[in-house]
């Protein structure tokens, strides 16, 4: 067993994409619209979902908004340096949530951006402690 994906509902699919394809680096993979459903599918990652989990967005045709709730924490991305990522999603005009640094209760550096839709994304060093 593997995970495949995660399943994200986004407002602007277009602006969704671009986020996470030039701020994060990820390749869309496959898109697809469903008339009848009135949706569309993207799905993103850093490799073949053969072999990697994948980011699926999902814009519900006319849905202007979702409320994320108080369950959901964020999707984490391990990056080689949190530093030099964040201040390279800086200048894409990313939100910067939480400045790159250590974890208040270890020493991990992290880093947290925003999405378009308010979803956020952990960025971490890749050494874990």
């Amino acid at each position: 067993m593997r995970i495949l994906h995660t399943m994200l509902r986004v407002e602007n699919l277009d602006k969704s994409i671009a986020f996470y394809t030039k701020v994060l680096g990820m390749t869309l993979l496959r898109q697809k619209e469903y008339p009848k459903g009135e949706f569309t599918l993207a799905f993103l990652g850093y490799g073949p979902e053969a072999t990697n989990p994948a980011l699926e967005l999902t814009y519900n045709w006319g849905k202007a908004n979702y409320d994320i709730g108080t369950g959901f924490g964020h999707i984490a991305i391990n990056v080689d340096d949190v530093y030099e990522a964040i201040e390279k999603a800086k200048k894409q005009g990313a939100t910067v949530v939480r400045e790159a640094g250590p974890m208040s209760a270890g020493t991990t550096i992290v880093g947290f951006l925003k999405d378009p839709d308010g979803y956020e994304i952990e960025l971490l060093s890749k050494t874990f402690q």
